[in-house]
């Protein structure tokens, strides 16, 4: 016992020093502002050309569920975001089922890093075939996990400082562009309302977009290190999403002005190479595709890591075979085999489009929004009897707005996306039974910890 105490006392802990600040800049490292152009050439052809409003849709939806974020965080300071909270608020199994669907996003990251790298570099070297770009991009983030070599945080501010000077140098540019009588010569709401929007079509965008915010919630994995969590890490979830918001609807909206249509171009998808050469000629060119290789690279790389070392814990904890991903290398101290099969998952990067790849990513995030403002409700409203006027509509009324549009963007979610995410659900529900059989034991723990 007094043996414990002590390793505990010389347990070395994190230091508490990051301010509001630098909380907002980490999480905007995990947005990354130059995503808006990810899915720039997608939701034009979707929305007609009505892609900021489509922002603002799914701008309000992430609002509301980072209100709800923050409100879980400060009851459950852990790490493991929504499987976290489902798993105490709602019910284990539920929250299983939860942490069980959110692996999607953690194997389809890479796989969206991988295609995003890949459409870049076919820019900048056209003469080269995309699918050994592909396969180049999976090796590169393969090999430098397995050496061991992790990507630091301590680059992020500087990483989020040169994504927005290019975003700002862009918007720049396209206000010149305008100026000189190319898209629409005027700087007007078309791009915002016109007499052919339509609603549906700007859900399905709105559901797409969902994926520019991905990571305002990874802001509470700092909470161990934050100045006051309580209040800065809240704070931080919401101003994360909100500015990451307005830097998507400023951009694209002056990129809509200046290129109304992206039918002209030669990779209507992804446009913003093109559109980068027609706005700053070679230099603008070169630095705009620099900028985005490296953050698909650098974001491939972390995604990599983490999509293994979660699969090493599950397999650690046999929620997966343990034989196969619960295996460390005896030298490297590293989950290798993980890393490998990553790697071959990646390269799924070959063979789809990024629009189907986006709405795989978007059924774990849309299954975590809903079970965190399902957690709010439950753990305050319902447990707690936080019953007030007040109260109600922190507690009730906000998450159901905020579920509400969630529902939305489910409804318009890609059928291939909710047949595979269903499916994916289904064998986790069957796993579920098997496990507990039939809900007589708790659920496998998935330590989320590792992972991150």
């Amino acid at each position: 016992m007094e043996k414990s105490m002590e390793q505990t006392q010389n347990t070395p802990t994190l230091k508490r020093s990051l301010k509001l600040w630098q909380v907002i800049v980490l999480g905007l490292g995990y947005l990354t502002p130059l995503t808006v152009f990810d899915t720039y050439g997608i939701v034009t052809q979707e929305t007609g050309g009505h892609v900021p409003t489509a922002y603002i849709l799914a701008l309000t939806a992430m609002l509301f569920t980072a209100s709800s974020y923050g409100k879980m965080v400060r009851v459950f300071p852990v790490a493991g975001s929504a499987y976290s909270y489902a798993r105490q608020s709602l019910n284990p199994h539920i929250g299983f089922l939860v942490g069980w669907v959110s692996l999607l996003d953690y194997v389809f990251l890479p796989v969206i890093n991988v295609l995003l790298g890949k459409i870049y570099l076919s820019a900048a070297f056209p003469m080269i075939p995309g699918w050994i770009l592909g396969l180049l991009l999976a090796a590169v983030t393969t090999v430098v996990n397995f050496r061991g070599i992790q990507s630091t945080a301590n680059f992020n501010t500087l990483l989020v400082v040169f994504q927005v000077i290019v975003v700002t140098i862009f918007i720049g540019l396209s206000i010149s562009h305008i100026s000189t009588g190319a898209g629409d010569a005027a700087f007007t709401v078309r791009p915002f309302y016109g007499e052919e929007i339509s609603l549906p079509t700007l859900l399905t965008g709105a559901a797409i977009l969902c994926f520019s915010f991905l990571g305002f919630d990874a802001v509470t994995t700092y909470t161990e290190e934050a100045v006051n969590p309580m209040k800065t890490i809240p704070r931080g979830i919401f101003l994360v999403a909100l500015i990451g918001g307005v830097i998507f609807i400023t951009t694209s909206y002056f990129t809509q002005l200046a290129f109304p249509l992206v039918e002209q171009f030669q990779n209507p998808e992804s446009p913003s190479p093109e559109m980068s050469m027609i706005l700053g000629q070679d230099l603008f060119y070169a630095i705009f595709v620099a900028g985005s290789i490296t953050a698909a690279l650098a974001s491939g790389i972390a995604s990599h890591t983490s999509a293994s070392r979660l699969l090493y814990a599950m397999g650690r904890e046999n929620v997966l075979p343990k034989r196969l991903f619960g295996h460390l290398h005896p030298t490297r101290g590293i989950p290798a085999r993980n890393v490998f099969f990553v790697g071959v998952v990646s390269l799924a990067a070959l063979f789809l489009d990024l629009e189907t790849a986006l709405a795989f990513i978007n059924f774990g995030a849309l299954t975590a929004f809903t079970a965190v403002n399902a957690s709010v409700i439950a753990h305050y409203y319902i447990r707690g009897n936080r019953r007030s006027l007040t109260d109600t509509f922190h507690y009730l009324i906000s998450p159901l707005l905020g579920t509400s549009f969630v529902v939305f963007l489910w409804y318009n979610l890609d059928a291939h996306a909710l047949t595979l995410g269903l499916i994916w659900t289904f064998v986790g529900i069957g796993y579920l039974l098997f496990s507990t059989k039939f809900f007589t034991k708790k659920p496998p723990l998935i330590e989320f910890e590792e992972a991150i």
